[in-house]
């Protein structure tokens, strides 16, 4: 007797850890169920994938949604919605709102925020600060805490910690891996004198290669004396990765798209306030270190880093000008292209946006494109060629700093948890997202 399940996506070239071939996947339950030739079953719904290649769904472990506090550069609602667009299935989003996230009641107050409103599956950060270092250990294994952020360098509210003494308090108290915005904020308070009033090109200057640096060895040294796992987030150096490469027992590494595609000068006297971000978008020399490090293995995740502000906040002179840029919608179709041009493979892109996580933050049912997990697929068309532009950003600063380049590759729909909630840039099941779990925290 023929099997029959929900969903069937059929006659697509799978990219999965068996490789890559042309295989139908099937789904019971929000739960992959076959791989395979599946010809003969039936399914109440069958999505034709011919001529598309089906992906693990993307993750994307860095993303800052602005909710509560600033919904006037984005929310739950827009910020999800551009990441089901970009093909994106699952976020991770980041503490520094208003008020920033730091207790239990400013997570559940996020959880709640997101049910019913957002469109992809989501955790969200706790901050560590030198207030709350005590109680991590127990906010860290809340439902729907993905782990601990930290910033060393520059941050809003209580969550700057830059000091050895706070970062040491804050691992002493985890037992998860904990991400670190990696810059030395004493050196940048040196620094800032040296911001040039309307010049963008001296942002790489302020926070130079050894404010990044010189956190990421404090970093290290105090997570190794410790024992504890540390990810390194949007690493901006040469020389990070190759120290970074000597210390993978205790450190992961993320890499930003923006890093990968973006080098200064040019891209300052280009877009200017839209190319400044924390840490800077450096030169060509760096930009070859970050790439080599992906080459090697010593990245392990991508993520875009989205931290949108508006056009008007982007056009004041700098150094007034606030960092951050969109990137949840970008993210995949800009690597694609990284893709298509030779730069690195399909099977290497879907590590950096699945499996990495999976590993790195123990996701109980995603991140692979396997039986028994969770059926999120991003089905992209490799052949499909179209401009980035400003227009097409649902994001509500409306702007994107690749406008112009042509991408090389699109997201032709996103699916999460068997349910098709993209398709042909259309949002076609809505806010459909609920909390990620994690292998650490099953029982919690």
């Amino acid at each position: 007797m023929a099997e029959t399940y929900d969903l069937i996506v059929s006659g697509g070239e799978v990219v999965n850890h068996a490789g890559r071939g042309r295989a139908d996947v099937a789904v019971r339950g929000g739960k992959v169920a076959a791989i395979g030739d599946l010809a003969q079953a039936s399914a109440g719904e069958v999505f034709d994938a011919r001529g598309l290649t089906v992906l693990p769904g993307v993750i994307d472990t860095q993303v800052h949604f602005r909710e509560p506090g600033l919904e006037w550069k984005e929310d739950l609602e827009s910020g999800s919605r551009a990441a089901v667009l970009g093909g994106v299935t699952a976020v991770f989003e980041m503490p520094n709102t208003e008020p920033n996230t730091t207790d239990a009641d400013a997570l559940a107050d996020k959880l709640a925020r997101a049910r019913g409103r957002m469109h992809c599956d989501h955790a969200f950060y706790i901050g560590g600060t030198h207030e709350n270092a005590s109680f991590l250990g127990e906010l860290e294994r809340l439902p729907g805490c993905c782990g601990v952020k930290v910033f060393m360098g520059a941050s809003t509210g209580t969550l700057l910690v830059k000091d050895d003494a706070g970062v040491e308090a804050v691992l002493s108290h985890i037992n998860r891996r904990a991400a670190f915005h990696s810059e030395d904020e004493y050196r940048l308070e040196e620094r800032r004198p040296l911001a040039r009033t309307g010049d963008w090109t001296s942002h790489p200057e302020v926070r130079d290669v050894q404010a990044a640096i010189q956190s990421t060895e404090r970093l290290v040294r105090i997570a190794r004396r410790l024992g504890k796992r540390i990810h390194v987030l949007h690493v901006s150096t040469a020389e990070e990765i190759v120290y970074l490469a000597a210390h993978k027992d205790v450190a992961s590494v993320e890499v930003t798209p923006q890093h990968l595609t973006l080098e200064g000068p040019e891209a300052y006297e280009r877009l200017k306030g839209y190319a400044q971000m924390n840490p800077p978008i450096r030169t060509a020399e760096h930009r070859a270190g970050i790439w080599a490090g992906v080459a090697n293995g010593v990245a392990d995740v991508l993520g875009s880093d989205h931290a949108p502000h508006t056009a008007e906040e982007k056009a004041r002179p700098y150094p007034a000008s606030p960092s951050g840029m969109p990137g949840v919608q970008t993210l995949l179709p800009i690597m694609l292209t990284h893709v298509a041009e030779g730069r690195l493979s399909l099977e290497r892109l879907v590590d950096l946006t699945s499996h990495g996580a999976n590993r790195l933050f123990g996701l109980a049912d995603k991140g692979r494109l396997a039986v028994g997990y969770d059926a999120d697929l991003t089905i992209v068309d490799l052949k499909a060629r179209r401009p980035f532009r400003h227009e097409d950003m649902a994001s509500r600063v409306g702007w994107t700093p690749f406008v112009g380049l042509e991408a090389k590759g699109w997201p032709a729909a996103t699916v999460i948890r068997g349910t098709v909630v993209m398709r042909d840039d259309e949002v076609t099941a809505p806010h459909r997202g609920e909390p990620v779990r994690f292998q650490d925290t099953l029982a919690a």
